[in-house]
């Protein structure tokens, strides 16, 4: 280890910057967000340094660096363009021993300004040792997206509570136990959720009865979107990869299931038209067995848990059961198929509302309010409606649209197996039957449709062509 990582209080401490351009600008900034009260020494201040002492943020010395200007500093940082000046810098500072920092110069630095995420009060530092500050930025953006905004509220709910905690469990070993449970438990993820209330309650419930095997699990009802990994939350897969417990169905890709935790158990209760792996009030069971286990279960949905995914029927289940739940929205199948298939669901010209059905219907039809489907200016989308696509065809046509009305077929959609076929209302049930079409199958409807011919091959090299080329 080349450097001892350490985090310095600047709340008030009097901080040197000899520099006055973009450079100057962006280390001041980060310590006036520490609380720093900073002296720029410069001849001359950029635009941005300009501002920022009209508005009273800084202290400017307008002149050239003398070594006399290090004193009673707490850090100084040389971040100008001339060489001898910032040797003359880190001399200065180094024989007052003053920790000093001289940008893009680590033999010149006593100390190197790291890469930072900060979720305060939580920080987190990361730093090549100077070697490589891109590398070091490219690891920061990688966490960021590990690490949620919420973790600082998380710290603050902690710090307000541990008082209160040590009070009720004395015993150091004990109490660390409990702090365990809490963040990796459903006190921890409810207030990730922002749902503070309900946290505050729970975290009473625990305090009051510490004890491991009184523990309640947590379910997460998660939406895996369309297919492609990529369009997974970044809360998504931040609890795929914490789960004890992932349950999921059959629209829930590999490569998504290959992201998921490696130890954790898997279940697969997917089910299928004409095909039911597992009863759905045994599944709503299963989820309430599996937390009142203390099991972390994440229920992994194709698309989003409340568009066509009987989320809701689960969380009865779960609330019933008083099981503890949350759940994270998915990229939905429509909008990621349409996304990825260049059809864009509304259009000032084409569409000015948007359905979701329920493809299933029965073959008469009789379920489906046909008349309010059949508008113009209105695109529709089916989901699990291949089976049905006869039915489909033939009702719009009756209840008014025109055969010739622009429809879709988007098999596979998002995924390197996706296929988009166009076709009229009336042709179709011939589609479907000609390029033998399999579920997941979306059926799009509406004059919407038209763009797609139109913009094939033009945009954004085409979604399909860029994940081929990846």
């Amino acid at each position: 280890m080349n450097h001892l990582p350490i985090f310095l209080n600047m709340h008030g401490a009097h901080a040197v910057v000899v520099g006055g351009g973009e450079v100057a600008l962006r280390k001041i900034r980060i310590l006036r967000e520490a609380g720093a009260q900073v002296t720029v020494i410069a001849p001359e201040l950029c635009a941005g340094l300009s501002a920022l002492k009209e508005a009273g943020g800084i202290a400017h010395v307008a002149r050239s660096f003398d070594p006399l200007d290090v004193a009673g500093a707490r850090i100084v940082i040389a971040a100008t363009s001339n060489g001898r000046v910032n040797k003359h810098v880190s001399e200065a500072a180094t024989a007052a021993h003053i920790p000093v920092n001289v940008v893009d110069h680590p033999a010149l630095c006593t100390f190197i300004m790291p890469s930072i995420i900060d979720r305060s009060p939580v920080l987190v530092a990361v730093s090549s040792g100077g070697a490589s500050p891109v590398l070091a930025r490219l690891l920061r953006v990688r966490l960021e997206t590990m690490i949620g905004s919420a973790y600082g509220q998380l710290a603050h709910f902690m710090a307000r509570r541990r008082t209160q905690v040590r009070q009720h469990i004395p015993r150091p070993d004990a109490r660390r136990r409990f702090w365990e449970r809490i963040l990796q438990g459903p006190v921890a993820e409810l207030l990730l959720g922002g749902r503070t209330e309900e946290a505050e309650g729970l975290f009473a419930q625990e305090l009051a009865s510490p004890r491991a095997d009184d523990t309640l699990g947590l379910v997460s009802l998660v939406g895996a979107g369309p297919g492609d990994p990529d369009l997974l939350t970044l809360r998504a897969l931040r609890l795929m990869q914490e789960a004890d417990v992932i349950v999921y169905d059959r629209l829930v890709a590999p490569p998504i299931l290959a992201l998921c935790r490696k130890d954790a158990e898997r279940i697969d209760v997917g089910k299928s038209a004409g095909r039911h792996a597992v009863p759905q009030e045994n599944i709503n069971q299963l989820l309430v067995d599996l937390a009142a286990a203390g099991k972390r279960v994440v229920r992994l949905k194709g698309g989003d848990p409340f568009v066509f995914g009987r989320g809701g029927e689960e969380i009865d289940t779960l609330v019933e059961a008083g099981i503890p739940f949350q759940v994270v929205p998915g990229i939905t199948a429509a909008l990621g198929c349409a996304a990825y298939g260049d059809l864009p669901l509304t259009h000032r010209e084409y569409a000015q509302s948007c359905v979701f059905v329920a493809g299933h219907c029965q073959n008469d039809g009789s379920s489906v309010n046909w008349a309010a489907l059949a508008q113009p200016h209105q695109t529709l989308v089916f989901y699990m409606g291949v089976a049905a696509v006869a039915t489909i065809s033939r009702e719009l046509i009756r209840h008014g649209l025109p055969p010739t009305t622009p429809a879709a077929l988007v098999e596979r959609g998002t995924t390197p197996q996706q296929r988009v076929l166009t076709s009229t209302l009336s042709d179709l049930p011939d589609v479907v039957s000609r390029q033998s079409i399999t579920p997941p199958t979306l059926v799009i409807i509406g004059e919407v449709v038209r763009l797609h011919d139109r913009w094939a091959g033009r945009t954004h090299a085409s979604a399909s062509a860029l994940r081929a080329a990846g």
